[in-house]
């Protein structure tokens, strides 16, 4: 089973931005869809944004247009860049296929000061 690590969470003012990485402990080639998800204090985890292993990109409406998802098959690694970040858009951040298997990780912490 691939384990999943997320970084780059942190702190940011209103407007910031931030990239958001996920680094497989194995191959992430044979895996057809990954996806970001966050988790908000007292809300259900929803999906974010999604890639297919062709690229293929969909993303929640909250957030069409200011983040970006890719993935670099070769470094099994999964990104995401947040631009225009909003203070709704704090939450803990995770990466997992989609749809979701096996166990999450400890997630990133991302912050966004109004």
């Amino acid at each position: 089973q691939v384990q999943l690590v997320e970084s780059g969470g942190g702190l940011v003012q209103a407007g910031g931005s931030l990239r958001l990485s996920c680094a497989a402990s194995g191959s992430i080639v044979s895996i057809s869809a990954m996806g970001w998800y966050r988790q908000a204090p007292g809300k259900q985890r929803q999906l974010v944004a999604r890639i297919t292993s062709g690229g293929s990109t969909t993303y929640a409406d909250s957030v069409k247009g200011r983040f970006t998802i890719s993935r670099d098959n070769a470094k099994n690694t999964v990104y995401l860049q947040m631009n225009s970040l909003k203070s709704e858009d704090t939450a803990v951040y995770y990466c997992n296929a989609f749809p979701p298997s096996g166990s999450w990780g400890q997630g990133t912490q991302v912050t966004v000061s109004s």
